[in-house]
């Protein structure tokens, strides 16, 4: 039988500002990658988002960022390597901390917005996130954009990667997302969503914004969990897979 993780960007409400749908998303997706307060949540929100996640059975993964509230972790920023060490750390050891007493693990990492794009090809920030895994925790998975750079780099390092596509972001021909200023970048129809991931889990490609087929190999799919479609567009994608014969697998939980 075929398999994929579904994952989804969790535990970003912070104080009065409600994001997303958790309590939906967890019936759904089998990882979470939960908000480590840089880019959004709080620790009363994470900490009732890490409570769900256990009772339900989820993975649990780090969604460390910049320190970028007020843009959502959306904006690029040229961190001194000293303190981009020190803040993934920072925030992989607070999720920890709250993962704990929540009854769960921290199993693996995923950078959030901004870092995430930007590690996937800037080889001395990507090394800085590497190190900082690496010395907080040699074990924890690096989640990575499928064809970056980045992957090989960090499994030299010695990191066990995933690979991710994106179900509801477009991509260009040569496998990058398509950037959130363009047109289209964007995709909201739940069924297209399920059609272009069930394709991708059983071809290993993706049609690109051009038309043209983009050759994919990813073991994670991640569906945002801001989007107002996002639930909707994660039930579809859940049921096509049934229907296809894929089971969604937890990829850090096959880890052991």
């Amino acid at each position: 039988m075929m398999k994929i993780d579904l994952n989804s960007d969790l535990g970003e409400s912070l104080g009065a500002w409600s994001m997303g749908d958790d309590a939906a998303m967890l019936e759904i997706v089998s990882s979470a990658n939960v908000a480590c307060g840089f880019h959004a949540g709080d620790p009363a929100g994470i900490l009732t988002t890490l409570h769900a996640a256990a009772t339900r059975g989820v993975t649990v993964g780090a969604h460390v960022a910049y320190p970028d509230l007020a843009g959502f972790g959306r904006r690029n920023m040229d961190v001194a390597s000293a303190d981009l060490v020190a803040d993934v750390i920072y925030q992989i050891g607070a999720l920890q901390g709250l993962a704990a007493a929540a009854g769960t693990t921290v199993r693996y990492v995923k950078p959030h917005g901004a870092l995430y794009n930007t590690i996937a090809q800037d080889a001395r920030q990507a090394k800085d996130v590497i190190t900082a895994i690496r010395a907080i925790d040699p074990s924890l998975v690096l989640v990575a954009l499928a064809g970056a750079p980045l992957v090989d780099w960090a499994r030299d390092a010695g990191l066990r990667v995933v690979a991710e596509a994106f179900a509801d972001r477009a991509y260009t021909p040569s496998g990058a997302l398509v950037s959130r200023r363009e047109k289209g970048a964007v995709l909201h129809d739940p069924e297209l969503i399920a059609q272009r991931m069930a394709r991708l889990v059983r071809e290993g490609v993706v049609e690109a914004i051009d038309g043209s087929l983009v050759a994919i190999q990813a073991d994670s799919i991640c569906v945002h969990g801001d989007s107002p479609d996002a639930v909707a567009i994660a039930r579809q994608l859940r049921s096509r897979f049934e229907q296809d014969g894929i089971s969604i697998t937890a990829f850090a939980a096959l880890a052991g």
